[in-house]
């Protein structure tokens, strides 16, 4: 009889211990939600977003165009081709909508590169430098995310600007571009600087969408 009773304590102690961590749990859970994302009014701001023909990232070019599509942006796709579909490094495909030798940097807000190991064609292309100079000159936003703030680095825009990039503890040859060019390496997610918007990667894609938003909504 002793050992049911005990047996009984011992089952109603591991019922409220569930139940105290279930409402504990929810209760904390609701006090770190993600913060709901500052509705702004982008309607009439036009971004062109310049994709690698193959192996841009696709985690990259959706979240950042998905967060400035709901805030009203008008989003044109850029690439080196515009018959063939550009194929995104784990499979996605899309169709740009301009060529990037016909790509004129007066129609657009902001200039913004993806990323992705195909990003890289354009790190030596003097077209894509004529473009980041361009912008520059004429004050549009710029942004650019995992390796391709080198693509800036490369084109001399970075010099005394703060500015991330992807790299690994095995390749830090990213950050080494940067710093040679004359920018300030941020170890951050997103840095802003200026009118000049860089990301490390696609963990940090919503981040930078919002980022190039936010700046779109203080013109």
């Amino acid at each position: 009889m002793f050992k049911k009773i005990i047996l009984v304590i011992i089952i109603l102690i591991i019922v409220f211990l569930i139940v105290y961590f279930f409402f504990i749990n929810k209760k904390f859970s609701n006090k770190i939600s993600m913060p709901e994302e500052k509705k702004l009014n982008l309607r009439g701001k036009k971004v062109a977003l310049i994709i690698a023909q193959e192996g841009f990232e696709d985690d990259e070019f959706s979240q950042t165009k998905d967060v400035l599509i709901r805030q009203g942006a008008e989003i044109s796709v850029v690439s080196k081709n515009t018959v063939l579909p550009a194929l995104g490094k784990y499979g996605l495909e899309v169709i740009p909508d301009i060529k990037l030798d016909d790509l004129e940097v007066e129609d657009f807000n902001a200039i913004v590169f993806i990323g992705g190991p195909g990003a890289t064609v354009y790190v030596d292309d003097l077209r894509a430098h004529q473009i980041i100079k361009e912008a520059v000159e004429k004050k549009k936003i710029l942004g650019a995310i995992c390796i391709a703030p080198t693509i800036l680095a490369k084109a001399g825009v970075l010099r005394g600007v703060e500015a991330t990039v992807w790299s690994n503890a095995f390749d830090p040859s990213t950050i080494d571009v940067l710093k040679e060019s004359g920018a300030n390496y941020i170890d951050k997610p997103v840095v802003i600087s200026g009118k000049i918007v860089t990301a490390n990667g696609p963990s940090a894609a919503s981040e930078f969408g919002e980022a190039l938003a936010s700046l779109l909504g203080e013109e």
